[in-house]
């Protein structure tokens, strides 16, 4: 059944209970560095030190997951410890460097987290402070890597259970790879209106599997079955041999679908971001590769897009009860991942 929660108004659908400014789009790479400093400008020493760690530090670096923290500890500050303006001014950190779908995504996968502390499976941390629970909006760490600037590298990490969001920042570039997206629940309520974080990725993949004619499609559905991420968190450096159907064989109309399907991860980031990736995928859409893994239905299969420089997952969960309802996905760049090819030398 799904879960029905009231909020106090319906703000929080789209904020998770943070708070969220609209900027103006002027110039992105000077509001997001304006944001991040505002946020800054909030802490206490002590805080700032414990949220801004050395660009290279690579422990920090990696230091992100899918899994709650109470299995794999984050770095930086937990949004729980913070009051409510300092929440507010990370989160607007957060949204200045994202496009107001990908923060709306974000936020509502952060919310699902809510929703599932609710539920059964949240009880509380043992040992923690105060009894914290395992899951929900207070879960969720923010750090920099680097202080903010308009030409240094840095990075804005953003994440807990089921998310992990990795911008890295090179003067006016930026790149959201690696980055992990999930829900659980991947369907749940709020003041009547039903919620899907990961809703168009789920719809547009089948809507282009069903594009395909017969011999697409024994192209493109392989011969097995796969039950998780292969290159998820963990895994970054590593690669695998493109599967599945060509986007030289796809039709003028599919390739558009592919790109559409890419897009609801390359457009988490904002629009001239966003932008610059999506006309970057184009120019190597005939290398890309779409690849599809179980039954033709909505939200019940595993399905992968990869090329060049674009690497993205979708898979269910199938640890019992609704595959549709518990989702992990990945965001990588075969030859970009932290943005490593405009600073590593």
């Amino acid at each position: 059944m799904i879960k029905k929660i009231i909020l106090a108004s319906t703000l929080a659908l789209f904020c998770g209970g943070f708070g969220f400014d609209n900027f103006a789009r002027g110039n992105p790479t000077a509001e997001i560095v304006a944001a991040a400093k505002r946020f800054l400008a909030t802490l206490d020493d002590a805080q700032r030190a414990k949220v801004v760690y050395d660009f290279k530090d690579d422990a920090q670096r990696k230091r992100w997951s899918n899994l709650p923290t109470r299995f794999v500890k984050r770095g930086g500050l937990r949004m729980g410890d913070l009051t409510k303006p300092q929440r507010e001014a990370a989160m607007a950190a957060v949204a200045a460097a994202l496009s107001a779908q990908g923060y709306e995504k974000v936020t509502q996968i952060v919310e699902a987290d809510e929703v599932l502390k609710d539920d059964d499976h949240g009880g509380p941390r043992p040992g923690g402070p105060g009894g914290q629970a395992m899951f929900g909006r207070d879960e969720y760490y923010i750090s920099f890597l680097g202080q903010p600037s308009a030409t240094e590298p840095w990075m804005i990490q953003f994440g807990g259970h089921h998310l992990g969001i990795n911008i890295t920042f090179v003067g006016d570039r930026a790149t959201l790879a690696p980055s992990h997206t999930g829900a659980q629940p991947a369907i749940y309520e709020i003041e009547g209106k039903t919620v899907r974080p990961l809703g168009r990725e789920t719809d547009k993949a089948l809507a282009l599997l069903n594009s395909l004619d017969k011999a697409q499609r024994q192209q493109a559905i392989l011969g097995f079955e796969m039950h998780d991420l292969v290159l998820g968190p963990g895994r970054d450096g590593q690669t695998i041999e493109p599967e599945g159907i060509k986007g030289s064989a796809l039709t003028e109309k599919q390739r558009e679908m592919l790109l559409d399907l890419a897009s609801e991860w390359t457009g988490i980031m904002n629009d001239d971001v966003a932008r610059i990736k999506m006309d970057d995928m184009k120019k190597h859409i005939d290398e890309t590769w779409f690849a599809w893994s179980g039954p033709a239905e909505k939200g019940k299969a595993y399905f992968r897009i990869q090329g060049p420089t674009v690497f993205i997952e979708y898979a269910p969960q199938r640890l019992g009860g609704d595959v549709t309802k518990h989702i992990h996905t990945i965001y990588r760049d075969p030859e970009n991942d932290y943005g490593a090819k405009w600073w590593k030398q």
